[in-house]
């Protein structure tokens, strides 16, 4: 077991946090406050190979470890956890597409979406099949040489400012076997958008539902084969749980660092908040947990690039593990800048509001706990 870095690794993460550092950092309380997509920065952080970080090469992606992606998020996130968690998700979305799509599909969008030029939105869940994916209603009728989609979708990033909807929806009966993926235009005749939701965080992407009405695409749009969809939506939720885990440790650490900052500027008594033991043992344990998070996801994503067999119960634990853990901390750091920490002057209460629907989407934290649970279970378990 290495847990050094190596050149390769740590320039791509030194070059994420200067990226961060001049695109990211001076913009996110604005961009949070004014609800603003920063397609600008995106862009640019699409020049540096950051939207297609694990896409494959047939695309223009850079086909990276998951484990080194984590590099690259972790670093942004510390910056701004909403702008660094919509570019994991268009990352997501972009590998499903050159992975299983055909060759009229990613010469459409390939290179676009790898660049940022284009952006994507991942599609899977429903009003009424959030956690239970594999009961979703969206149905795509095979007529002729398209696919004909009806359905809604909800609670979709980007949703209404991306280009391309690599959607779920069912071709067959019942259950996760009769489901497909697609790729679908994102301004298609049929296709609506509801209202930008107003929500806790997260407000640098919108977030809204999608209807499809008689929604007609190419045949040659479908990813994968007819009934392979559910496969293909676990499988880079997968990779998404570890990418919205990176994005919490990344904020944690942002937030670490701020409330290490504070400790030594902010005096009480007649000595710096440093000084008291308390304080101290509070930022020790802050440090303990994210440094445990960070190795949990890093081993994770080391599972998922060697195709270890238990590779998805590593992703959950790290998912439930990361989130959680991330969320504590960055309240923590809130709570030891006592009222300036709630102060949209300073970057905590950001963090704690962007943080907390970790807990939720990708799985909510719950669902992970029975996807580890069911695994331990089993006979055959090889948790180590």
């Amino acid at each position: 077991m290495d847990f050094e870095l190596s050149e390769d690794q740590q320039a791509f993460a030194d070059t994420a946090r200067e990226f961060a550092t001049h695109e990211l950092a001076p913009h996110a309380a604005q961009w949070d406050r004014e609800q603003t997509f920063p397609r600008e920065a995106i862009g640019k952080a699409g020049d540096l190979g950051f939207c297609g970080l694990y896409a494959p090469e047939r695309i223009g992606g850079l086909a990276l470890p998951r484990l080194d992606a984590t590099l690259v998020f972790e670093q942004m996130a510390a910056a701004d956890p909403s702008t660094t968690a919509f570019i994991t998700i268009h990352n997501m979305a972009t590998w499903m597409l050159g992975s299983w799509g055909q060759s009229a599909v990613c010469e459409r969008w390939g290179a676009d979406l790898t660049s940022g030029r284009k952006l994507a939105s991942y599609c899977l869940t429903e009003p009424g099949a959030g956690s239970d994916a594999g009961n979703l209603k969206t149905r795509a009728e095979l007529q002729g040489s398209e696919y004909v989609i009806n359905g809604g979708k909800a609670f979709i990033s980007g949703a209404g400012a991306t280009d391309v909807l690599v959607l779920m929806a069912r071709t067959g009966g019942g259950g996760a076997g009769g489901i497909s993926a697609f790729a679908v235009p994102a301004d298609a005749a049929g296709v609506s958008y509801g209202k930008k939701e107003h929500k806790m965080g997260w407000n640098s992407q919108p977030t809204r539902t999608i209807a499809f009405d008689n929604v007609r695409v190419p045949a040659d749009h479908l990813l994968g084969a007819e009934g392979e969809g559910f496969r293909i939506a676990m499988k880079g939720l997968d990779g998404g749980r570890i990418n919205i885990a990176t994005c919490s440790v990344g904020a944690a650490q942002g937030a670490l660092d701020a409330a290490r900052r504070y400790l030594h500027e902010r005096q009480q008594f007649g000595k710096p908040l440093a000084s008291f033991q308390a304080l101290q043992f509070k930022l020790a344990d802050m440090a303990t947990e994210l440094v445990a998070a960070r190795q949990m996801v890093r081993l994770a994503a080391s599972k998922l690039d060697a195709g270890h067999r238990d590779a998805s119960t590593y992703c959950a634990m790290a998912k439930r593990f990361a989130t959680d853990a991330g969320f504590t901390v960055c309240n923590d750091a809130l709570q030891l800048h006592g009222g300036y920490g709630y102060l949209g002057e300073f970057p905590l209460e950001r963090l704690v509001r962007d943080t907390r629907v970790h807990q939720i989407l990708e799985g909510t934290n719950e669902i992970m706990r029975l996807i580890v649970a069911r695994k331990l279970l089993e006979s055959d378990v090889d948790i180590q």
